[in-house]
């Protein structure tokens, strides 16, 4: 099944990422990828991390787009298994 669009979770400063979740029918997905692979994502200064949340939603596409193309690989970590995307999951 084709994943769809979830929900913006949260900004984990302490950890550096933001957690997303997107949906295999009725099953939540849960994703996260982190703060400097978003950075390289965008061009330009660094976000403060009050912006975190605005730059995922600008750059939301590509990373669910990526997110999903790791869930097709099965590329799951972490326990419950997710998905984790990194700035190298953006290199060509």
């Amino acid at each position: 099944m084709t994943l769809t669009r979830g929900r913006f979770i949260s900004h984990e400063y302490d950890r550096m990422i933001v957690r997303f979740s997107m949906q295999d029918g009725a099953r939540e997905v849960l994703c996260a990828i982190s703060t400097s692979a978003m950075d390289d994502l965008e061009p330009g200064p660094r976000v403060r991390p009050e912006q975190r949340e605005a730059q995922f939603t600008r750059l939301r596409d590509r990373i669910e787009a990526r997110a999903a193309s790791k869930y097709s690989a099965t590329e799951f970590e972490g326990t419950p298994p997710g998905i984790v995307l990194r700035g190298i999951d953006f290199r060509p």
